[in-house]
């Protein structure tokens, strides 16, 4: 039976802190966490009352250290591709797709798929002492939920490339010369600093605020045709032809359309 807690969502009056919560692995992810990812992507989607969402890791070992090595490393290529690649960047796509704000408290080493998670929010925050890497290549396979792809888009080709072609780690302060992470904490205290910025969010008005993300979003390449449309749809639905539209139809009558 799956775990309920791997993934714990705990509402702070308009902030919701994500908390991955398997500190004696180093939060690893498993099947059962992606599939309660997904989930609480889906609840927060739905709630009204929330207004930005801080995703961290429990503990103070590690944010997370990517794919649990023992969940996958048995798959036959075809499980592997279904149940698990394909899988993560589902997950991770609807993270990085969310319609509130999302801020990462990076509490610790950002790993492999931990960076990639991390890589889904608008804003990362991170403990001096947080390390970063793509260490897949060095058990001879490849980054897996995005590292090539939604990574390039934050800090360009180069600086992956250094990260993926090495294996090597970064440290917090080569990480926020390079763009990956947009501020360092006080010791400790990155969680605390992400709900900060989280609450300033919260302040604004927040239909703008999503929109905004959206827009950003669309202008980095990630979807553009769902946003122009959603906000086409919106617009439209707003003007006086849409009312006369709607009026026509329950009267059964021709529509008199003005263009306004």
């Amino acid at each position: 039976m799956a775990d309920p807690q791997l993934i714990q969502i705990e509402k702070q009056h308009a902030i919701a802190v994500v908390t991955l919560n398997r500190p004696d692995k180093l939060n690893a992810l498993t099947p059962d966490m992606l599939d309660q990812l997904e989930a609480a992507a889906a609840h927060l989607e739905a709630d009204a009352d929330v207004r930005a969402v801080v995703l961290t890791g429990a503990g103070e070992r590690a944010f997370c250290v990517g794919a649990d090595i023992n969940q996958w490393s048995a798959l036959a290529p075809l499980d592997m591709w279904r149940v698990w690649v394909t899988r993560g960047h589902r997950i991770f796509d609807r993270w990085a797709a969310l319609r509130l704000p999302v801020i990462a408290a990076i509490n610790g080493p950002a790993l492999g798929g931990g960076l990639e998670l991390a890589a889904v929010a608008d804003v990362r925050v991170a403990d001096p002492a947080a390390t970063f890497a793509l260490p897949e290549a060095g058990i001879a396979t490849c980054p897996g939920w995005s590292g090539t792809q939604r990574l390039v888009s934050l800090i360009g080709p180069s600086h992956v490339k250094s990260l993926a072609l090495t294996a090597r780690r970064i440290d917090a302060q080569r990480a926020y010369s390079i763009g990956l992470i947009d501020e360092i904490s006080a010791p400790k205290d990155s969680l605390a600093a992400a709900i900060a910025i989280a609450e300033k969010i919260a302040t604004l008005a927040p239909v703008s605020v999503q929109l905004t993300k959206q827009l950003i979003n669309a202008a980095s390449g990630f979807g553009a045709g769902a946003t122009l449309e959603a906000m086409a749809g919106a617009l439209s639905a707003t003007t006086r032809d849409a009312r006369e539209g709607m009026a026509s139809f329950r009267d059964r009558r021709p529509a008199q359309y003005e263009g306004q």
